[in-house]
């Protein structure tokens, strides 16, 4: 099943359970996928649907940032609560010593030294681990394998 079937089939469960705050949030990742694959013209795969969720996770991540700081902690619990639904819909993630193993195989495979080839390393980087990482881990990873 595809991931987007998934997704749809979660929002039916969620109108049935009368799970309002579920439902929003998952109305809300369906609804960006629609707008991406209107705008582009495109079906998703699941990899793109994986990349909206991440987009969607770093949203909610520097909202509850910014509403911490303002001390308006009824939003960031509300933010947090919606991450939370959202990451249900992420793969399995890498922990931080694979993606240190696998930036330094893509490091070695390209001969990459320094820090002026961090813009070819990412480029490769990103296409391997879309979806498998988080990319400010994999940032990090790369800054430390080329240092």
């Amino acid at each position: 099943m595809l991931l987007k079937d998934q997704i749809t089939e979660d929002m039916k469960t969620a109108m049935r359970a009368k799970d309002s705050e579920r439902l929003g949030t998952i109305r809300l990742l369906l609804a960006a996928c629609k707008q991406k694959e209107v705008d582009e013209r495109i079906v998703l795969d699941d990899a793109a649907v994986v990349a909206i969720v991440d987009k969607l996770i770093k949203q909610r991540k520097d909202s509850i940032a910014a509403f911490e700081q303002a001390a308006r902690q009824d939003l960031a619990d509300k933010e947090a609560s919606e991450m939370k639904v959202l990451q249900a819909y992420l793969p399995q993630r890498m922990g931080a010593e694979e993606v240190a193993a696998e930036v330094r195989a893509i490091v070695a495979e390209l001969n990459a030294s320094g820090p002026g080839d961090m813009g070819k390393v990412m480029g490769v980087v990103k296409t391997r681990l879309a979806g498998k990482a988080e990319m400010g881990l994999v940032s990090a990873a790369v800054k430390a394998a080329l240092a």
